[in-house]
């Protein structure tokens, strides 16, 4: 065994909920510990593994100093993330953790109904310690009210979810049963964790800072550059997608793309569900155009399903996601979800969100989400050698993937309207109006109320919908820049490369979700 193997077992063994998405076996029985002495265990081993593979020998080959380098990246984030310890700060480690467990393993179906249930009601009998800790470990003085809220959003939906939803996916009635009753207690920590955070004074900041933020953009994502430039860069390609959106609104008759965008996202589904049947069938005609144009190599056995998003996501997450297949498996299937609204949504708040998923738009975003974006992509790895590649990947690489073959897909004529190229620009726009906001909200020199003005005047985002882009970016920082940063380094190595288009997609999208610098490597030797 080497040593890279070593520490992708100790990732697994400390990670069980990740190792279970990934797919690897013999962990779907616990949620692992979130005790204070669990987080800081793991914290000084990152430690520890960080100067071990430091001083390391890479091996002979490209490859293997890539694996190694990728190994390093990783550790160098979770050693900065160290100082920004979001367990203390946010319900979301918790919550996340929980949700994932309990619905994706019946998602993707790697193992027989009884073993999914036997394995769920395991977990579920951890909950109630998960919470606990939970309201052990968050700390007034660090905890942000921002994310305590966004917490307590999905904690409401805790009880419904894991005593209706969850047991409505099992189809036998003695097991669906049996999963019910083991949820109760389960259901019940929910219910004591909704009234602790309903009660809970924060009094910390969700903004990460200049230096932190700069730090994870050269040690984790190997950008070689921080904030402030990459700021920059965010103003300086909004500049210039805004004039060529507005030459393109000409072509429609306006005088600016904005009151173009308004006009063409009336023209939207009627229904949640009718979204959710368009979105299926432009994810077909997608995959046809991708086949038709030989512009990757499908991996076999790959489907993509399009499914309206689970209840516990809709609170945080307004836009469209995807869940990939576990890669350290033989499936090939992910999902694409469609973003449904929450249950109290009011009837214009459901026809805001219908707008921003207007017609017009839904090729850019199943293009983004599927063929060849993420479903495409992340099946694609599947197919990998390099072990390590398919455990450790980032939104540097996989969401500039997304956003690179959008750009790809007009270059091959697949928007074939004014109307739906001006949307796939509002898709690139938007994403570098989500730079200028990440970089200007961690840095202290922009409000959430300004951001969220920018975002509904600076990208054709509702009020609602620019509402929950800025408050996912206050919790997740660094991650909203990731789309059109990727985008950019991905078509600059393509410009360097030699070979043919398809070689090109195989060869990079193969080698993983690499921090960019390893993509270059892995691209061009």
């Amino acid at each position: 065994m080497t040593l890279l193997d070593e520490f992708v077992d100790w990732y697994l063994k400390d990670n069980p909920v990740r190792a279970t998405l990934l797919g690897a076996p013999g962990f779907d029985r616990t949620l692992g510990d979130f005790s204070e002495e669990g987080f800081i265990r793991r914290e000084r081993t990152a430690e520890l593994w960080l100067d071990r593979l430091s001083n390391a020998d890479p091996g002979p080959s490209l490859d293997d100093r890539i694996d190694l380098e990728l190994a390093l990246s990783y550790l160098h984030g979770e050693v900065l993330t160290a100082r920004w310890p979001e367990w203390r700060r946010a319900p979301a480690p918790y919550l996340d953790a929980i949700f994932a467990a309990m619905f994706t393993p019946f998602q993707q179906r790697l193992s027989p109904e009884p073993d999914l249930v036997e394995a769920a009601i395991a977990r579920l009998g951890e909950v109630p310690a998960v919470l606990a800790a939970c309201r052990a470990n968050l700390s007034p003085d660090l905890a942000a009210e921002l994310l305590v809220t966004r917490g307590l959003g999905q904690a409401r939906t805790g009880r419904r979810f894991l005593t209706e939803t969850l047991p409505a996916q099992v189809a036998d009635p003695a097991l669906r049963a049996r999963l019910a009753a083991a949820a109760e207690p389960a259901a019940q920590a929910f219910d004591e964790l909704v009234a602790f955070l309903e009660n809970f004074t924060a009094g910390g900041t969700w903004r990460m800072g200049e230096e932190l933020y700069s730090g994870l953009l050269r040690e984790r994502e190997l950008l070689g550059y921080g904030a402030a430039e990459l700021h920059a860069k965010g103003v300086a390609e909004w500049e210039a997608l805004n004039a060529r959106m507005n030459e393109v609104a000409g072509k429609l008759g306006f005088d600016a793309w904005r009151p173009a965008m308004e006009s063409l996202m009336n023209d939207h589904p009627p229904t949640l569900e009718a979204m959710r049947a368009e979105y299926e069938a432009e994810t077909e005609r997608a995959r046809r155009y991708v086949r038709d144009r030989d512009l990757v190599t499908f991996p076999a056995g790959e489907h993509c399903q399009v499914l309206p998003s689970p209840e516990f996501q809709r609170p945080i997450i307004a836009v469209a996601n995807y869940l990939a297949p576990p890669p350290l498996s033989t499936a090939r299937e992910g999902v694409f979800f469609v973003p449904y609204t929450p249950d109290d949504f009011t009837e214009e708040q459901v026809r805001q969100r219908l707008r921003t998923n207007s017609r017009p738009q839904m090729p850019s975003i199943a293009v983004h989400e599927a063929y060849p974006g993420h479903h495409w992509h992340l099946a694609h790895i599947g197919e990998s050698s390099r072990r390590i590649r398919k455990v450790f990947r980032t939104p540097y690489f996989v969401e500039g993937w997304g956003l690179y073959v959008e750009k790809l897909m007009w270059e091959q004529g697949y928007y074939d309207t004014p109307e739906t190229e001006l949307a796939h620009l509002d898709c690139r726009i938007w994403r570098a109006a989500r730079i200028v906001v990440d970089t200007a909200l961690h840095c202290g020199e922009m409000s959430i109320d300004e951001a969220e003005t920018y975002m509904a005047t600076k990208a054709s985002l509702s009020p609602g919908t620019a509402k929950g882009e800025v408050n996912r970016y206050c919790a997740w920082p660094t991650q909203a820049p990731s789309y059109l940063t990727g985008a950019i380094e991905i078509e600059k190595i393509r410009d360097e490369y030699t070979g043919d288009l398809k070689s090109f997609h195989d060869r990079i999208a193969g080698s993983g979700g690499l921090p960019l610098g390893l993509a270059r490597k892995a691209a061009l030797g």
